[in-house]
């Protein structure tokens, strides 16, 4: 898998070498296969994270959609219905790990003949389980909203699904971006559990360079530093977005000089 993606003429580290040399012998060795590896756990993390965002709204509409006493029959068991599919996703992909939905879904799929990818699996996986997590804090920041904010848009005519994305939802989304950057920034580091189906992501990677030496804890110190490296810039583009997003904080209420006059 990997193979191709060596380096033939380094001098190899003798017996008296250290941690530290070995993990540099191993990073030089396989960069090209570390680098191949950190790709593919941006792209399944990124990937993963924003279907997963829109996933997590769709979630988050249901939970919050009010059924009115004044709506038809098969509206109501409609959403009923649903409303409980959605209960049953997230409470499922919530109480259980990652790495065991992963098995299942991959796993599973190939038994009913599916033949999917592991890139596909994995980005399924991940897709399904930001949705829930996503799903949950979509509604929170729905519920965050003044309530007055709908009833005001109610009361001029518009429909709950035209005030919910006119006025609700942008409200919200100012509410949930942030917590959309630590869900990738976490989708990032969760990457690792997705070994166990063949997604060859860092993880894998280094268990690969590990093995050819039997030095895995010099590999795994490898890694160690470029998802240190991944988290740690993403996590500072995430907080200048945060800090974009919540404006100027050196502004004036115009009451201020209405009441001074």
């Amino acid at each position: 898998m990997y193979g191709a993606m060596v380096l033939a003429d380094l001098a190899t580290p003798d017996a008296t070498s250290g941690i530290w040399d070995w993990s540099y012998y191993l990073a030089q060795k396989y960069a090209g296969m570390f680098f191949q590896a950190t790709l593919m756990t941006l792209a399944v993390a990124v990937l993963g994270t924003l279907i997963g965002f829109l996933l997590g709204f769709l979630v988050g509409l249901v939970n919050t959609t009010k059924i009115q006493k004044e709506d038809f029959i098969l509206k109501k068991i409609f959403f009923v219905i649903l409303k409980g599919i959605v209960m049953i996703y997230v409470e499922v992909f919530r109480d259980t790990p990652m790495i065991v939905q992963g098995m299942v879904i991959y796993y599973g799929l190939r038994q009913n003949d599916i033949m999917i990818s592991t890139f596909a699996a994995g980005v399924l996986v991940t897709v399904l389980n930001t949705g829930a997590y996503m799903g949950e804090t979509v509604r929170g920041g729905i519920n965050s909203v003044d309530a007055g904010q709908e009833e005001g848009a109610l009361a001029m005519g518009m429909s709950h699904f035209g005030a919910m994305i006119h006025v609700i939802l942008p409200q919200a989304l100012k509410n949930v971006i942030p917590e959309m950057g630590n869900t990738f920034v976490n989708n990032l580091k969760m990457t690792s559990v997705l070994n166990v189906i063949g997604v060859s992501e860092l993880f894998l990677a280094a268990k690969t360079a590990g093995g050819t030496y039997y030095k895995y804890y010099e590999s795994y110190i490898v890694i160690s530093v470029i998802y240190f490296i991944l988290c740690f810039v993403f996590n500072r583009i995430f907080a200048l977005i945060e800090k974009k997003l919540k404006g100027r904080e050196d502004y004036e209420l115009a009451t201020e000089y209405l009441d001074g006059e």
